[in-house]
């Protein structure tokens, strides 16, 4: 009577595991690309995106007509310091910033009509062939003026003058 019981047991599970097995339904994980020969260049969409940044980055978002000055850190009017960061110092001539976005950019000083860190861009032959990009750190000027800090007074005097300019606002104030 044992091996009959053991016989009948061992039938009933045989009989469980496969009706268990062909009610379960198994989905399989695997994906299959037939695509073999695409791949993604995440390296080329990467710069992809870095030139569209670019791009926006030299974007207008307002344009100005003004004269172009130039001024020097010790002219009778000035106290060698900026209006807008008066502990960086100028006083050896220098007449960049290091801009976290922008670079190296020149210093101009404008009205109160462009906020304090705006970012402007304008083209004129006695600074530079190329675009000059100068970011507003001082006051001093009226109306949409710029009053660009050259090195030295010789250089104020010869290389820029007085001209009329149009500027671009690439940025206004520290956004």
């Amino acid at each position: 009577m044992k091996i009959v019981n053991y016989f009948v047991r061992l039938s009933l599970l045989v009989f469980v595991l496969i009706i268990a097995k062909s009610s379960t339904n198994v989905m399989d994980a695997s994906v299959e690309n037939e695509n073999v020969n695409k791949t993604i260049n995440l390296s080329t969409m990467a710069l992809k995106v870095i030139e569209v940044e670019q791009t926006l980055k030299y974007t207008a978002i307002d344009t100005y007509t003004g004269d172009l000055t130039g001024y020097v850190y010790n002219c009778p009017l000035c106290n060698g310091t900026l209006a807008c960061m008066p502990s960086y110092d100028i006083t050896d001539g220098k007449n960049t910033y290091s801009d976290a976005e922008y670079g190296e950019v020149y210093i101009v000083a404008s009205s109160k009509n462009l906020p304090c860190g705006s970012i402007v861009s304008f083209e004129s032959s006695r600074i530079s062939d190329d675009k000059v990009v100068a970011i507003v750190l001082d006051r001093g000027v009226r109306g949409n003026a710029l009053d660009f800090l050259a090195p030295n007074i010789e250089y104020a005097y010869n290389n820029i003058g007085r001209s009329t300019i149009t500027y671009d606002v690439l940025r206004s104030g520290w956004e």
